[in-house]
């Protein structure tokens, strides 16, 4: 399917001058916000934050949650670390995963709309 040309008469600059300073306004952001959803754009690592959103949690924990071995979960989370969208807290010889608080907000307005769109499970 081909394209639809754009066929405007004339440009409007002023406009087109307010929405570049207003990406450029918002950029870091954006930057940030593209680098979290880029982590975010896998399942697993989608079902982890959904998790972490509620509350800590450790690899075991998310292992047996998700049927996924260690390992597995244990790569997921390293990406979301080295993200910077989790952060890790150590206790005895156990660690225990939440979000960083940097992305909490957005994460949690973004993972809370799946808790408000869903039915409630039939009984």
């Amino acid at each position: 399917m081909k394209p639809t040309p754009c066929i405007r008469v004339f440009a409007d600059t002023n406009y087109i001058q307010q929405c570049q300073l207003r990406l450029a306004r918002v950029a870091p952001t954006l930057s940030s916000l593209a680098s979290v959803l880029a982590l975010a754009g896998n399942e697993v690592r989608l079902q982890i934050l959904f998790l972490l959103a509620d509350e800590q949690l450790c690899v075991c924990d998310l292992s047996d949650v998700l049927n996924m071995n260690i390992s597995a979960v244990s790569q997921h989370l390293r990406k979301l670390k080295d993200g910077g969208v989790v952060t890790a807290r150590k206790v005895g010889q156990t660690v225990f995963y939440t979000l960083s608080a940097e992305h909490l907000p957005v994460l949690q307005s973004l993972l809370a709309r799946l808790t408000t769109t869903q039915p409630e499970p039939a009984r």
